[in-house]
């Protein structure tokens, strides 16, 4: 008869809860960066394609050339990146101070104030449902293993590894921007003059689509909503781009 073989040792119920803490942590940093960069990437490729297709929509409807129509529109996709990273950075860049302001702080509240902070984070261990013993004993656990790490995750939210990057920022923007105004600014290069209205609108359309459909498949939505939501605020933005151009074009040949 073949003897048993010994059974492993079960894992401790505070190992997987451990374990379980990290991957949620992980999981949840990661969503949040994928929400941010998502976020970013849809506001530059949304605004690149809206205000070149307008700038171009708008000069073709005061009666302009060809050739003027194409520099309108190299002319907002250079001033329109330069503008978004310019704001992105120092957006991003304020934000990155306080952040630093604040884990710095922190780091002082903890050499010159232990006991407090320590209480600090009790209270709020207790405010997600754990009683006082409990509370107490897990946040020392939790102080044991990153002090400062913990205090910045549970009081501010914060983590002094995951500081954003003003200038990833800054190019992330600006390169959205000009990849979502690259589909109309090459449909007006492409048609003659006389097709540049219908030109635009197709490229305007065909990008909005596109932008919509990318974000709604990194952010796990809908796609069709996505899609219509940008199109229809193109939409709206053409129909008054080219209603300004067409009233311009008009007084001024009057």
């Amino acid at each position: 008869m073949a003897t048993p073989e010994p059974k492993k040792p079960a894992e401790s119920s505070e190992r997987r809860a451990s374990d379980g803490a990290s991957h949620k942590e992980q999981h949840g940093g990661a969503v949040q960066q994928k929400m941010n960069w998502l976020r970013a990437g849809v506001l530059g490729a949304n605004d690149g394609v809206v205000s070149t297709a307008g700038m171009v929509m708008g000069v073709a409807a005061a009666g302009a050339d060809h050739q003027e129509i194409i520099t309108a529109g190299v002319a907002a996709v250079t001033a329109g990146a330069v503008s978004m990273a310019l704001g992105e950075y120092v957006s991003v860049s304020a934000q990155r101070d306080s952040e630093t302001e604040l884990i710095a702080k922190e780091k002082w509240e903890l050499e010159n104030y232990p006991e407090e902070e320590h209480q600090e984070l009790v209270e709020i261990l207790k405010d997600h449902g754990m009683s006082e013993a409990t509370a107490n004993t897990a946040a020392q656990e939790m102080e044991s293993s990153d002090l400062l790490r913990t205090h910045l995750r549970l009081e501010l939210g914060l983590d002094g590894e995951d500081i954003v990057s003003p200038w990833a920022a800054a190019f992330s923007s600006a390169v959205s921007f000009i990849v979502g105004a690259a589909i109309p600014l090459l449909a007006v290069i492409v048609a003659p003059l006389s097709f540049a209205t219908p030109a635009i609108l197709i490229g305007l359309f065909v990008a909005l689509a596109l932008t919509g459909g990318v974000s709604a498949t990194i952010g796990d939505s809908g796609q069709g909503r996505a899609m219509l939501r940008l199109m229809v605020g193109g939409a709206l933005a053409m129909a008054v781009t080219f209603g300004i151009g067409w009233l311009f074009g008009t007084s001024v040949a009057g």
